[in-house]
């Protein structure tokens, strides 16, 4: 099973992606993870993203599908890929649509988490991290962490100011994306302003 992976900063996407990895065995697969380690391995695909990287610019669509396409065909993706952070446009997904039906893997889902945007400020507003062991917690557990008892503060990106800011970004950049998919009879919509097990037992539901 192949699927994208859509939902604004703070909708929970991650949990759910790691759910998926551990219950049902799918390869998580997000493009800075992919560039990262294609440099780390200096492969000429690596070095050729590490160029564009290094002077500050966007890496091509055409090198980043091209990665995506070295990355999938690895052995631990045998039973399917999350995509998370990929496609960010219709002009990738339509890229990523041509490239997986080259290597006979065609999606089988785009899944969007869906939560209102001012119940994700408040969600990240109060979010707060442990500056001993980078435990994650909220604004009513205090000041100190339950982990480590060390320090719990606001992370800089995670003001009301730059929450806000972030979910402008993530409503005119990936509207487009939805439509797309939609569009493709691929959308399936998930509401994530629940229980994070509850929304689970939805995910595995539709996905089945």
């Amino acid at each position: 099973m192949n699927i994208v992976l859509l939902g604004a900063p703070g909708a929970g996407k991650g949990t759910q992606a790691a759910k998926l990895v551990s219950e049902e065995g799918l390869c998580h697969i997000s493009t800075g993870d992919i560039l990262r380690q294609a440099v780390k391995d200096q492969t000429e695909l690596g070095m050729k993203a590490k160029a564009f990287m290094d002077a500050g610019d966007l890496v091509p669509d055409e090198l980043i599908i091209d990665l995506m396409r070295e990355r999938i065909q690895q052995p631990d993706t045998a039973k399917g890929v999350i995509l998370d952070g990929f496609p960010r446009t219709t002009t990738q997904a339509v890229a990523l649509d041509t490239m997986l039906s080259e290597l006979g893997r065609p999606l089988d889902a785009a899944l969007l988490i869906d939560v209102d945007p001012e119940i994700i400020v408040g969600r990240l507003t109060s979010r707060r991290m442990c500056r001993e062991c980078g435990a994650i917690g909220t604004a009513a557990d205090g000041d100190t962490c339950k982990k480590c008892g060390g320090e719990m503060y606001q992370r800089d990106d995670d003001n009301e100011t730059t929450v806000r800011n972030r979910l402008e970004v993530y409503e005119k950049s990936t509207s487009p994306l939805i439509d797309y998919y939609r569009g493709c009879d691929l959308l399936v919509t998930i509401d994530g302003d629940r229980d994070p097990e509850v929304v689970f037992v939805d995910v595995k539901s539709v996905l089945k």
